[in-house]
């Protein structure tokens, strides 16, 4: 389980990413119904205070992801990706936007596996490719919850561990050789080293 005191902690780390705070702070005025900031630059952030580096060293993009199963269409979803140019528009970083419920549409011309379309965001973050990774964080009407299915003790112990839900090993192995140039304290566990093991626990606060 996700303790207070490791949300305590995560908060005072993401609190140090200006470009954080503001994705927090105004993704709300996209209109989405449920919505997280996750994946590397949560992660990284941590990274980079554990390194004693700038916040938002190294951090190449922002991940935005969403769930809305009413319309999957491309048109839709890019029709977000432009509001947000405008509600964004002077932070001047990458925000890469993502509906997660018409991932299954592109996946495997992109990835070269298919999946079922995901239930909801949740979901979605459970099967990103490592455990570390798996994080998001959202911020509505002042209350900040952190959703971690693989709960935080590999994010502050900088443990990169394959979540091999969906992933694959090129992949995995990808991440990891970019990562730990960046990040020499970074501890990896390797691909064949990793049983699948359990399913994500789903941790939310």
């Amino acid at each position: 389980m996700v303790d207070q005191q490791q949300i305590d902690r995560l908060h005072a780390m993401l609190l140090q990413n200006k470009t954080l705070q503001v994705l927090l702070d105004r993704a709300g005025e996209l209109g989405m119904s449920n919505w997280y900031v996750g994946a590397g630059c949560i992660s990284q952030t941590v990274w980079n205070s554990l390194h004693g580096f700038d916040p938002e060293h190294a951090i190449k993009d922002y991940d935005l992801v969403y769930y809305d199963g009413g319309d999957i269409s491309y048109e839709a979803e890019d029709k977000i990706i432009q509001q947000a140019k405008d509600v964004f528009k002077d932070i001047g970083v990458h925000i890469d936007i993502i509906n997660e419920a018409r991932v299954h549409l592109w996946i495997e011309q992109k990835l070269g596996y298919s999946i079922d379309q995901y239930k909801n965001v949740e979901e979605a973050i459970s099967t990103w490719p490592t455990t570390i990774t798996c994080v998001g964080i959202n911020r509505m009407h002042g209350v900040t919850k952190v959703f971690a299915p693989f709960g935080l003790d590999d994010v502050f112990n900088m443990v990169i561990r394959p979540n091999k839900y969906f992933s694959k090993k090129e992949i995995y192995d990808s991440k990891v050789e970019k990562w730990t140039k960046i990040w020499p304290k970074l501890t990896v566990v390797k691909w064949d080293d990793e049983q699948r093991g359990e399913e994500p626990k789903k941790y939310s606060v």
